[in-house]
C-alpha cells in the first residue's frame, strides 16, 4: 500500500529532475529569447570554435551541445516549438520525424570552411568560386570577415516544386522519363533512332500547370546571402576557404562547393592623409610579406646614420611596438638589413581549430629591416665650410685609399700615400 502511493511521488520527481538536467537551449548559446538570426549565428561561431575536440582547452561535450541548440533555434519551426513545449516537445517532434539530426562537425565546416564529404551516387551542382580581399593587417591577427554573395537558391514560395498549388503532374510526352525516342528512315528498311531530352516537359518529366509566380515555374531564385570567412593568423595568400554545398541551389541535385579565395589588399595611400594619420596606419600599407616573414624599410638621416643616438618606435600590424634603435658611434651602413627575430609574420597551422602555446618558439617569421640613408641635397655656406674643415683633418690622419683598400692597382702618376677617404 505503501509502495503504490510512494511511485508515483518518485516518478514525478524522477521526471522533474531529468527536466532539470536538461540545459536551456538559449542558455547554450549565451542568449536570450529576444535573439535574433545574426545573434545566433554569432554565438554559435564563437562558442563552436572554443569547445571544438580538436582544441587543448576543447570540450566535445558542450560542442555538441553548442552545435544542437544552434541547429534547433536557427530553424523557424523547431525554435517556435521549443519556445511553446520546451524540450517535451522537441523530443516528440523528433519522434514524428519531423527534425532529423545532422552531424555536428559538418555544421561546423559550413560555417568556417572545410573539406568537401563527396557521397557516392548523388548528383551534385557545379562549384563556385569568389575572391575575398582583405589588407596584410588581417593575415597577421586572424578575423572573421563577413561577406555577401548573389547565388541561386531553391524558392522559398513553392519549396522548390515551381508550382503555385504543389501540384505537379507527370509529362504525358515522355510518361515521365524527361527523354523522347524518335525513329528516322535513313533508307528503305534501315532506321535510325535518336534519343533527345523532351520538348513538352524540358526533360524533367513533369508539367506544371500553375506556375510559381514568385521563380515562374522555375523552381529557384536569385538572392544574396550572408556568409563568414575565416581568416587565420599566417594563413598564406590564395588559400581556399571551402564552404561545403554553398553554391547554387537546385532541387534536382546537392549544391556544389563555394571556394572562397583569400587574396591581399593591394596596399592605398591616401594622398589626404597628414603625417601622424600616415604613421599611425597598421594596416600593412607600408609593410611587404614573402612567406612567414616580414619586411620594412626605414629611413635615416645622415646624422643618424653616421652618428648613431637614435630610437624607432614600429607600429606593428596589431598595433604593438617594436623598437630599432642606435647607441651614439654605432653607424648603420646604406642598405644595411636587420633582422628581427619572432617579428615576422605568424606562423600558419593548417587548419584552424589547432591551439599553439603564443609563448612556443618558432611562432612568427622575422621582420627584416632595411636602412634607407637619405643625404642632404645642399647645404648652407658655413656649415660647408665646418664640414670641409673637420673632413680634411681626420681624413689625413684616418682616411683610407680606397684603390689600395678594393685591391686595384695603383695608376701611374699619382701619389701612393693619398688617402681619399675616412
Amino acid at each position: 500500500m505503501l509502495l503504490s502511493t510512494l511511485f508515483p511521488l518518485l516518478l514525478t520527481l524522477l521526471t522533474l529532475a531529468l527536466a532539470a538536467a536538461q540545459q536551456d537551449l538559449y542558455k547554450i548559446l549565451q542568449l536570450d529569447k529576444s535573439c535574433n538570426d545574426r545573434d545566433l549565428k554569432r554565438a554559435y561561431r564563437t562558442l563552436s570554435k572554443k569547445y571544438h575536440p580538436d582544441k587543448s582547452s576543447g570540450d566535445e561535450q558542450k560542442f555538441l551541445e553548442v552545435a544542437e541548440a544552434y541547429e534547433t533555434l536557427s530553424d523557424p519551426t523547431t525554435r517556435k516549438i521549443y519556445d511553446q513545449y520546451g524540450h517535451d516537445g522537441l523530443a516528440n517532434h523528433k519522434r514524428t520525424g519531423g527534425q532529423q539530426q545532422h552531424n555536428p562537425f559538418d555544421l561546423f565546416s559550413q560555417f568556417f570552411g572545410g573539406g568537401s564529404r563527396q557521397q557516392p551516387g548523388v548528383r551534385r551542382g557545379h562549384e563556385m568560386e569568389v575572391k575575398l580581399s582583405v589588407p596584410l593587417r588581417d593575415f597577421y591577427t586572424g578575423r572573421e570577415v563577413p561577406f555577401s554573395l548573389e547565388k541561386q537558391q531553391i524558392c522559398d514560395t513553392c519549396s522548390g516544386s515551381g508550382s503555385a498549388d504543389g501540384h505537379v503532374e507527370t509529362c504525358t510526352r515522355c510518361n515521365g522519363r524527361g527523354i523522347i525516342i524518335q525513329k528516322h528512315m535513313l533508307a528503305p528498311g534501315m532506321f535510325q533512332q535518336v534519343q533527345s531530352h523532351c520538348d513538352v516537359c524540358g526533360g524533367q518529366g513533369k508539367t506544371i500547370k500553375r506556375p510559381c509566380k514568385t521563380c515562374n515555374g522555375s523552381k529557384v531564385v536569385r538572392k544574396v546571402v550572408d556568409l563568414v570567412a575565416d581568416i587565420e593568423p599566417g594563413m598564406p595568400r590564395g588559400h581556399r576557404v571551402i564552404f561545403e554545398n554553398e553554391a547554387d541551389e537546385h532541387p534536382d541535385y546537392v549544391a556544389g562547393n563555394l571556394n572562397v579565395v583569400i587574396d591581399e589588399l593591394s596596399p592605398k595611400i591616401n594622398t589626404d592623409e597628414t603625417d601622424e594619420a600616415r604613421k599611425s596606419r597598421n594596416d600593412g600599407a607600408f609593410f611587404r610579406r614573402k612567406g612567414p616573414d616580414l619586411y620594412w624599410k626605414e629611413v635615416l638621416s645622415l646624422r643618424e646614420a653616421w652618428m648613431g643616438s637614435w630610437t624607432r618606435n614600429l607600429t606593428h600590424l596589431d598595433s604593438h611596438i617594436v623598437a630599432l634603435s642606435r647607441g651614439r658611434g654605432e653607424v648603420v651602413q646604406p642598405g644595411q638589413v636587420e633582422a628581427v627575430r619572432g617579428e615576422g609574420m605568424s606562423i600558419w597551422h593548417d587548419g584552424h581549430v589547432h591551439e599553439h602555446d603564443e609563448h612556443e618558439t618558432g611562432t612568427h617569421g622575422t621582420l627584416y629591416v632595411e636602412y634607407v640613408v637619405v643625404l642632404p641635397d645642399q647645404m648652407e655656406r658655413g656649415m660647408e665650410k665646418e664640414f670641409w674643415a673637420v673632413w680634411e683633418k681626420w681624413r689625413g690622419k684616418n682616411g683610407v685609399d680606397l684603390g689600395r683598400d678594393s685591391g686595384r692597382p695603383v695608376p701611374q702618376g699619382v701619389r701612393a700615400e693619398l688617402k681619399d677617404e675616412l
